[in-house]
């Protein structure tokens, strides 16, 4: 044996070598590399805690399979992807994609089974060079762990935005969704919710969406405050039981008592959600034979109480001329009469321009008349969520609210330095009590003037959180108005804030993730549609051809020599 070839061989030995330490050593460390420009498979820390938590096998259905529409397959590649992501980090998570549409005969009852679970089918319109045609698509997964289940939802609802818009929204908004849902059917219970009763607030069938979608993650429990009056310091001690408290819309006047058990719940760390209407006013109201009713402040006693935490709900309502449809009656009674829709202007439509993970890439919201909030300085960190548009300004109560005020014509003028109002507003900061240097309503040995740090959002609008009822009295969907049958973001705006308030995860803050998702322009393409086919199919096959020509023209002439 040459000294070469002895060189060659021992120079492969080491080679091989090399490979088998390599191969030996990347059992023992893990990575994945994220090429991506916006690291759109980068999950989040938060995420990575949540997979940890999946101990026993975790099986996902996904029902995004079969003849889907190309922005749906790519909402399906997306979820993919990220599914394969999770499963990296966790062999107990198990997914499948399924076609619930599969089989003709099986599919009825398929689709029947899906709606019994809640999980909605989108009809699409898909538009193929002009021609238009239906499609059912079923954009959810259901998760199954412990004998536990969850829906997660795939498609973000975007009212008025188009599938291509949904389907970039629904991308930003996946790795959320899914770490929600599986920290849901993992994560056991802890945190305790308190439904606020005692002072004509709304009644559990009124805002039954939300008491199921809270039930999800948290406990949930009504805590009536009739019983301060006779013990208030066992009330106290059983509200701070709690984590969050949420008042939706009282109606009668708290007392002093009342004030200092919520007071005191707030500046030891209890986290708060106030929905409030400064102004009595109903749309109900309004259908009589005047079409017209008087709205009037409503005097609940908590003013000294927001002032001293830095707030203002004004006894105003919000006139927006981004409102919401309504449909009246037009023409002559009887046979004649017809129903025309129009602009209801004390029902504002709001669209979050906020960057902040509460309200990022959230659509409409609907309020019901609600009011401006002012923001006071005490050194208390303000974060503005929702706000009324641009063209919009402040009605003074009392004052006559008439359905005619749908005619009135007004221009740009009339809006100059009034919009933009404050609608929902986060506090943080450690809060100063209101009976600080006051005498206090009950005595209280463990009395704090001043707390830990906190926080707490207040909504100027108490029926931002109501579901309506249908006709026999069900409730509908959290935002699902039936007048319109428009579906607005109230729900997730919600739980946003439930969560954020409540998140001891940081799970909140996947919503802030950005990524860029580019996607085919489907009207440029159909402008250009025989030149693409020429420049994606046509051009390739000419190239090759080229060269096939090339190339035995070069092999004739090398070897005819």
């Amino acid at each position: 044996m040459t000294a070469s070839n002895k060189n060659n061989i021992k120079s492969l030995l080491i080679v091989i070598a090399i490979l088998l330490f390599l191969n030996l050593i990347s059992g023992y460390f893990f990575h994945r590399f994220d090429l991506t420009k916006d690291k759109r498979y980068t999950l989040s820390t938060t995420s990575l805690t949540i997979i940890k938590q999946v101990q026993n096998p975790l099986y996902v259905k996904i029902y995004l399979q079969g003849d889907l529409p190309a922005e749906f397959k790519r909402l399906q590649s997306e979820t993919r992807d990220l599914f394969e992501e999770f499963q990296a980090y966790n062999k107990n998570i198990i997914f499948e994609f399924v076609d619930p549409l599969e089989n003709e005969e099986e599919s009825m009852d398929n689709i029947k089974e899906l709606y019994r679970k809640g999980l909605t089918p989108i009809n699409i319109t898909v538009d193929d060079k002009g021609k238009q045609s239906q499609a059912m698509v079923f954009p959810w997964a259901i998760a199954v762990y412990n004998n536990k289940e969850v829906n997660i939802p795939l498609l973000k609802n975007l009212m008025g935005a188009s599938t291509t818009q949904k389907v970039i929204g629904s991308v930003q908004h996946l790795e959320y969704s899914i770490a929600d849902g599986i920290n849901k059917i993992t994560k056991e219970r802890q945190k305790k919710v308190a439904v606020i009763k005692g002072n004509g607030e709304l009644q559990d069938v009124q805002i039954a969406k939300f008491l199921m979608q809270v039930r999800e993650s948290y406990h949930i429990g009504p805590f009536t405050l009739d019983s301060v009056a006779k013990n208030p310091l066992g009330s106290l001690d059983a509200l701070q039981k709690y984590d969050l408290a949420v008042i939706a819309k009282p109606t009668e006047t708290f007392t002093d008592a009342e004030k200092q058990v919520l007071d005191q719940f707030i500046v030891n760390g209890g986290k708060t959600l106030w929905l409030v209407d400064q102004v009595n006013m109903e749309m109900d109201s309004l259908y009589n034979d005047y079409g017209a009713t008087l709205a009037f402040p409503r005097d609940l006693n908590l003013n000294d109480m927001f002032f001293k935490y830095g707030f203002r709900i004004n006894p105003d309502l919000v006139k927006d001329e981004r409102g919401s449809p309504i449909k009246l009656a037009t023409g002559e009674a009887g046979s004649a009469t017809q129903y025309q829709e129009f602009n209801w202007k004390f029902a504002p439509q709001v669209y979050p321009i906020s960057k902040h993970p509460i309200v990022k890439n959230l659509g409409g919201i609907k309020f019901d008349f609600t009011s401006g909030i002012d923001t006071l300085k005490n050194g208390i960190k303000k974060t503005v969520l929702l706000q009324s548009s641009q063209y919009s300004k402040r009605i003074g109560s009392p004052v006559e609210i008439n359905l005619k005020i749908v005619e009135e014509e007004t221009s740009p003028n009339h809006y100059l330095n009034t919009g933009n109002i404050p609608l929902s507003v986060l506090l943080e900061g450690s809060f100063h009590s209101m009976f600080e240097n006051r005498v206090l309503p009950f005595n209280q040995k463990s009395f704090e003037a001043k707390g830990k740090d906190n926080k707490m959002i207040v909504i100027s609008d108490g029926d931002l959180i109501r579901n309506q009822l249908d006709k026999n009295f069900q409730p509908v969907e959290l935002g699902y108005d039936q007048r319109s049958g428009n579906l607005y973001d109230n729900k997730d705006f919600l739980m946003n804030c439930v969560n954020y308030l409540l998140d001891d995860t940081g799970l909140i803050n996947i919503r802030s993730k950005d990524l860029d998702l580019p996607l085919l322009d489907k009207e440029k393409v159909y402008e250009s549609y025989t030149s693409t086919q020429i420049l994606t199919i046509g051009l390739p096959l000419l190239v090759l051809g080229l060269f096939g020509v090339l190339f035995t023209f070069l092999r004739k002439k090398k070897y005819a020599k």
